[in-house]
């Protein structure tokens, strides 16, 4: 069924399944919040590169991987619960900084979008295909992953406290926090059978 999207459809499929609310969107926002829009750009070659490193081999040989040993999958989701765990933990400890250096690092954006479990439905269902449509698929996709990365930015740009105060407010930070905490919640129950 998905080898008969169109690319319209697949555009469709991806920035919808891009949108929704989760880590690296979450991370995103909040680089564009602690820094302003213009600061978390260069954030989002990180996000590509590691979305790039998941869904290409797992477009191209990921099914058999997954055919030969299907707990893969749930070691992936459960490394990412624990990953998303900690940056919730992290996130709700750590106070506001006053040095001016970024809460959100290129580094945990990438470790996060490496292990973001988005990128299994991306890599073995929506993207896969032969020859040209491949590299149709991955360029549809990485403008979108781009696009979409810019739209968070913009979104937390929203929530600065002002033009010259840098970081994050508390509230923000932890309500963030809260969030990360439960999509970890929701990936480990996942992983474990019971989401």
């Amino acid at each position: 069924m998905m080898a008969a999207m169109t690319l319209t459809e697949l555009a469709f499929v991806i920035l919808a399944l891009l949108l929704t609310p989760g880590p690296t969107n979450t991370l995103v926002a909040l680089a564009g919040a602690e820094r302003g829009w213009t600061r978390a750009l260069p954030l989002i070659p990180a996000e590509l590169c590691a979305y790039l490193a998941t869904t290409l081999p797992l477009a191209v040989l990921g099914t058999r991987l997954f055919e030969a040993s299907p707990r893969v999958g749930a070691a992936i989701t459960l490394a990412a619960s624990v990953w998303v765990a900690w940056l919730a933990l992290s996130m709700w400890r750590l106070p506001a900084r006053q040095d001016g250096r970024p809460e959100v690092t290129a580094r945990r954006v990438l470790v996060t979008t490496f292990l973001n479990p988005k990128a299994l439905i991306f890599g073995l269902v929506l993207l896969p295909a032969e020859g040209m449509r491949l590299a149709l698929n991955f360029g549809l996709f990485a403008v979108s992953v781009v696009g979409v990365a810019m739209a968070w930015a913009a979104l937390g740009s929203l929530l600065r406290r002002g033009k010259g105060d840098r970081g994050l407010s508390a509230g923000w930070r932890r309500a963030a926090s809260v969030w990360l905490g439960a999509l970890a919640v929701y990936l480990f129950g996942h992983a474990v059978g019971l989401a």
